[in-house]
């Protein structure tokens, strides 16, 4: 039986799934499966509505090699898992004469902890284990949510949290689940051979197909011992996200409140002289804090530097002792154990990290405002550090030994791939080298008509925005433009503050719109709420700017307060930008305008979802038409009609707000 062509299985898929095959689409799946077949890297810029996941997943189904999927949201892992991997699997199956498995992988505190639900969790302030169930009251929100967790866990096949609706609070889940630092271990745990975390695992091994998210794989990638599977293909969807998120996971942070809970849960397992040497060395590092100024530490000042070094030093003789003492003594002595080791080594390895002085690293202080109560007094205070750049360790990590296929609707820009690419350790697209993996990019483009559908409006007329300056003239820019579009309107900003801001002043000028602000519900209502009423506005920061997906009338005006730059006391961003520029480099296109141009180019693609969407993307921010960067970042936007032209954008709305009462 001769083998199926690439075209005959992508229209059995798209069939499957009720959709409809796109050019770009097929351009996409004829570009992964190529670069599969030559164990090549890809990046693909696919333009919402290609169809993406079809796009790679029908070859990588297709050659028959362990693929791995990795994304950066739970919505497009629910979609793979739920939806276009159970019906792509059964449209493929006649034609390719084999089922694919296929199979989630998280990491360990994403599933429910049988030996925490059932024994009880480790506290800070007695010996031994507790009954969260008994210690809550059943009428607070806590014990309900954890009842509800008792409940479920009976139900549940996968002990996902993600699988439990309606969800429940951070600190409810933590009384179920554990951090692989803190997990004794299937063969040590009495609940080993039930273990959610482990089944998951185990259905990993066997899937030909394992979807889960950047942060797992930024953990496989940094860490000694492999998380995933061993496989020959890796495809990266939402891959613009993908250099914040492994910056996160390679990021350390110390507060004094981490540094306490480690004293307390060590102290009653130690020596009586090794607990005394890290609660002395706890005291000195919080009374530092206190005094800190926030700000990035060039270099670390030499009483914080003495701080430290006693605190990294009292953490190994802690450690060392938690290793040669027992005492049955203490409930479930294993389990507090590994807490309360999970907890000092997450201590010294950071304090250890920052007395190292890596040049590569960069470390600053954060104070936010504290959130209320004593029991918060130092939720504000930390110290963190992080890696100057991920781009080396990407390089090393993420391009050996296996093809990669990055793929997003924005990774060109500025015109081309060499920025992301850079990002992600790739040289110049093209270029071959003994450390430079060799890449292509492809642009499928978009099944959107860009020009015809959407305008891009820049307000030239505006002034200049200054710093958390007052912008009564772009306040009163946006007023007229919600007034125009009839409600209708993505408000994105470039910080909380502005939001909140402009939340206020509309409110009391346009009360007949109704403004959602980000942050006054959960995000999942806001957006339901304002894709139901189209008069509606939704305003808010960095989320939505990437989050929404609202096609149709509800959401035709999509407004930008100015071009997102990164604060300028961004202590990260600035070593970045500072850095290239030592390197003689222009850090501010490399890092700043970088930065901006991704955020833009998610936000503006916030507007054409669908093929009868039309509407107007109107930047405040007269930068972007005067600013010799400016081009840079219109060329990284969808290729939307562009005007200045006030009066013009005004009847474009009202028009288009006409139309849209045609059929609300």
């Amino acid at each position: 039986m001769t083998q199926p062509s690439l075209p005959e299985l992508l229209h059995a898929a798209v069939t499957a799934v009720g959709g409809t095959e796109r050019p770009g689409q097929v351009t996409m799946a004829e570009a992964v499966a190529e670069a599969i077949d030559d164990g090549a890297h890809l990046l693909v810029q696919a333009g919402t509505g290609t169809g993406k996941s079809l796009g790679y997943l029908v070859p990588a189904l297709a050659h028959g090699e362990r693929v791995v999927v990795a994304t950066a949201t739970l919505a497009l892992q629910r979609q793979l898992v739920e939806r276009d991997l159970p019906r792509t699997v059964e449209a493929l199956h006649p034609l390719l004469r084999r089922r694919p498995e296929f199979a989630m992988l998280k990491g360990r505190s994403n599933y429910l902890c049988l030996h925490r639900l059932h024994e009880g969790v480790p506290q800070d302030e007695e010996e031994g284990l507790f009954d969260q169930f008994e210690a809550a009251a059943p009428t607070s929100k806590l014990g309900q949510d954890l009842l509800r967790l008792r409940d479920w866990s009976d139900e549940t096949e996968t002990g996902d949290r993600d699988d439990l609706t309606p969800g429940v609070s951070d600190r409810a889940w933590s009384q179920v689940s554990v951090s692989s630092r803190e997990c004794l271990g299937a063969t040590k745990c009495a609940y080993g051979a039930e273990c959610f975390a482990e089944a998951a695992r185990e259905r990993a091994k066997l899937a030909e197909v394992i979807v889960t998210n950047h942060a797992l794989l930024a953990i496989d990638a940094i860490e000694g011992a492999p998380v995933l599977p061993q496989h020959e293909v890796l495809i990266v969807d939402e891959a613009h996200e993908l250099v914040s998120r492994v910056t996160g996971v390679a990021t350390g942070e110390l507060t004094p409140g981490q540094v306490n809970r480690a004293v307390r849960r060590a102290a009653k397992l130690v020596n009586e002289k090794a607990a005394d040497q890290l609660q002395t060395a706890a005291e000195g590092f919080e009374r530092l804090m206190e005094l800190a100024l926030p700000g990035r530490l060039e270099e670390i000042p030499e009483d914080l530097g003495y701080a430290l070094t006693a605190l990294r030093d009292a953490c190994r003789t802690v450690i060392s002792a938690i290793g040669s003492t027992r005492d049955k003594s203490v409930q479930d002595e294993d389990a507090v154990r590994k807490q309360a080791l999970a907890s000092v080594e997450s201590v010294h390895d950071v304090a250890e990290r920052i007395t190292h002085g890596s040049e590569w690293d960069v470390v600053w202080y954060e104070r936010h405002e504290p959130r209320g109560g004593a029991a918060y007094r130092h939720s504000g205070a930390s110290l963190r550090v992080a890696p100057m750049s991920v781009s080396g360790l990407l390089r090393e990590k993420l391009f050996t030994d296996r093809s990669v296929v990055l793929t997003s609707a924005t990774l060109k820009l500025g015109g081309d791939f060499n920025g992301v690419g850079a990002s992600l350790g790739l040289g110049p697209e093209g270029a071959e080298g003994d450390d430079l993996p060799l890449w292509k990019g492809v642009d499928v483009g978009s099944p959107f008509d860009y020009p015809r559908q959407g305008i891009l409006y820049v307000a030239k007329h505006l002034a200049r925005p200054a710093r958390d300056g007052d912008r009564k003239d772009m306040l009163d820019e946006l007023t007229e433009l919600i007034q125009a579009a009839g409600g209708r309107t993505l408000g994105l900003f470039s910080s909380m503050r502005g939001a909140q801001l402009a939340t206020e002043e509309l409110r009391s000028r346009i009360p007949e719109y109704p403004i959602l602000l980000q942050g006054e519900e959960t995000l999942g209502e806001l957006i339901k709420n304002f894709a139901a009423d189209p008069r509606t506005c939704l305003f808010g920061t960095l989320s939505l700017w990437q989050g929404v997906d609202v096609p149709g009338p509800s959401c035709q005006l999509v407004v930008m307060d100015k071009i997102p730059f990164p604060r300028p006391d961004d202590p990260l961003m600035s070593a970045r930008q500072k850095a290239v520029e030592e390197a003689g480099g222009n850090g501010f296109m490399a890092v700043a305008a970088t930065h901006a141009a991704l955020l833009m180019a998610q936000g503006a693609g916030r507007l054409v979802r669908a093929s009868g969407d039309r509407g107007v993307v109107a930047v405040l921010d007269p930068r972007l038409a005067t600013a010799r960067y400016g081009s840079y970042l219109k060329a990284s936007m969808p290729d939307f009609w562009y005007t200045t032209d006030r009066n013009q954008v005004r009847k474009s709305l009202a028009a288009i707000d006409a139309a849209a009462k045609q059929t609300d």
